[in-house]
């Protein structure tokens, strides 16, 4: 007995059917085992979150014997491109929270890898640079994310990856009124 078509509400008015050409699915690993996803499947929320999921993961995995994490990884790229910068510079940068950078940049000092001074303009702040030790960690930890995202986006071209990118950027940057 062959396959029915997909059926989807029509996606302008959300009424009524549309099905989809003879022989496609919106299951795009084509297995059979899989539950079809319906309308879900043209959300891009629902997209992004199993991606970002998978990337997780996956980094996770990647670091798994270090005390290494992504935010981590983000606070130290932010204040090797930005030496000295403040630590509320740096969490904007990065959309943390002003508390939860505090707990962060202490984790980064108690590891040697981050250098807090009070900031000479503004003796309420802190700035922020990354000790010898954090520049090494921050350099081996490039080569491993570059390794994880190199088979993460396996199937993606260059190009490819390059427009996801500037995509992405344009839905997590603020945009100017």
């Amino acid at each position: 007995m062959p396959a029915r078509a997909p059926v989807f509400p029509d996606r302008k008015t959300g009424l009524g059917e549309r099905h989809a050409p003879e022989g496609w699915t919106r299951d795009h690993r084509n297995s059979d085992d899989m539950t079809a996803l319906g309308p879900l499947d043209e959300l891009v929320g629902y997209h992004l979150r199993r991606a970002s999921s998978a990337m997780k993961s996956d980094f996770t995995q990647t670091f798994a014997e270090t005390a290494m994490r992504q935010v981590l990884f983000g606070v130290l790229s932010v204040v090797s491109a930005a030496p000295g910068t403040s630590q509320g510079k740096v969490g904007e940068a990065l959309g943390i929270q002003r508390a939860n950078m505090v707990a962060l940049v202490n984790d980064l000092v108690d590891l040697g890898l981050v250098a807090r001074k009070t900031a000479r303009r503004d003796r309420r702040a802190f700035s922020l640079s990354l000790t010898p030790a954090g520049e090494t960690k921050l350099r081996e930890m490039l080569e491993q994310i570059r390794t994880h995202e190199d088979r993460m986006l396996q199937d993606l071209t260059t190009e490819e990856r390059e427009t996801l990118i500037a995509l992405l950027r344009k839905v997590h940057a603020p945009t100017s009124t």
